[in-house]
Formats: C-alpha cells, sequence, structure tokens
C-alpha cells in the first residue's frame, strides 16, 4: 500500500527495531521509500542511540528484536 508522502509504503515493522542482515547492524526501521537517484525501494534505518541514517535493501531485514529481554512465556 502506498501512502501519499512521498511515496512511502506502510509496512507493518516500521517503529520497531530490526537486523539489516546486509551489515549485521540492528536499527529502527524508520520508512520503506524509493531512493531519490533510482526507482527502487529501500529500508530507512536509524540507529537506536541515534546517530546516522542508512538504507538497505528491504529483502535483508530480518524479524524485529524482541522488545524486551528474557525469553517469553505463552499466554
Amino acid at each position: 500500500m502506498t501512502t501519499e508522502t512521498l511515496q512511502h509504503r506502510s509496512h507493518e515493522w516500521i517503529g520497531q527495531v530490526v537486523e539489516d542482515t546486509a551489515t549485521g547492524r540492528t536499527g529502527i526501521l524508520r520508512a520503506i521509500a524509493p531512493d531519490t537517484d533510482a526507482p527502487r525501494l529501500l529500508a530507512w534505518l536509524a540507529p537506536v542511540g541515534g546517530g546516522r541514517e542508512w538504507t538497505t535493501d528491504p529483502s535483508m531485514l530480518v524479524h524485529p528484536v524482541p522488545t524486551s529481554p528474557g525469553p517469553r512465556t505463552a499466554s
């Protein structure tokens, strides 16, 4: 689905911490949007503690990191 601004795509992980398997880094998924220099979609990530944003191919993202440490319990 396309949102109305800057051709951003919706994604269930936006705002969550994900791993970029291309770099091994983790960051907050900020957007899935086209690159300004090419028509391909990129994932835009920001470091958790702040810092310089980076991009990667959306297919390089893996499931969000758990939001709290420790084992998960069944409900």
